[in-house]
């Protein structure tokens, strides 16, 4: 029986492949994902899940066709995106009054002289999302907080923090998902 020994490539090679393959297809595979689906936040998910997945392989020097590897792997999650249940993001929460209907979003950034049923609602929604985040693991909290109220990209988190990018997008996925589900109660609530 002949022994076939298995040739594994050094971590710094690897990691510069990496490195060499996001800087060259990111933007294509962003401009590829993003009319496929809802929104930004959607694209940039699954955008992570392909490099996650590529990053993960332990034989990047056997793939003959990079970019046709990538192109079929985003195929198919955004194809599986689409299979699972839907998750409702911030801006679907809809309230409906007399005058029409409103996102949540949108009354969070109404100017307080739109009367005192929207800062009512303003109030509810700051407090739940407050609450929500409070119990997220500090760096979950730190990361959302940071990208969403303080406008840094997940880029300058990493850097400030001294962490890897896809530590830093994994902390923000879990706080959303979290938001998500703790503010869909509130949802529901304003649409009874």
């Amino acid at each position: 029986m002949e022994v076939v020994e298995k040739i594994t490539m050094p971590q710094k090679d690897k990691e510069s492949i990496i490195s060499q393959t996001v800087s060259n297809y990111g933007g294509k595979l962003m401009s590829y994902i993003r009319p496929k689906v809802k929104n930004t936040e959607d694209a940039e998910d699954i955008l992570q899940e392909v490099w996650y997945q590529f990053s993960s392989l332990t034989n990047l020097s056997e793939i003959v066709n990079v970019g046709g590897w990538l192109y079929r792997v985003t195929a198919n999650k955004i194809t599986d995106r689409y299979r699972k249940k839907k998750t409702e993001n911030l801006e679907d929460f809809v309230y409906e009054d007399e005058d029409g209907s409103i996102s949540i979003k949108d009354i969070l950034l109404m100017d307080e002289s739109a009367g005192p049923e929207v800062k009512m609602f303003q109030d509810e929604i700051w407090k739940k999302l407050f609450e929500a985040l409070d119990e997220l693991p500090e760096k979950q909290r730190l990361v959302y907080v940071e990208n969403e109220l303080n406008d840094k990209t997940l880029q300058e988190i990493a850097d400030e923090q001294g962490e890897n990018i896809k530590t830093i997008i994994s902390r923000k996925n879990y706080a959303v998902k979290h938001l998500r589900n703790r503010l869909r109660k509130l949802y529901e609530d304003l649409k009874s």
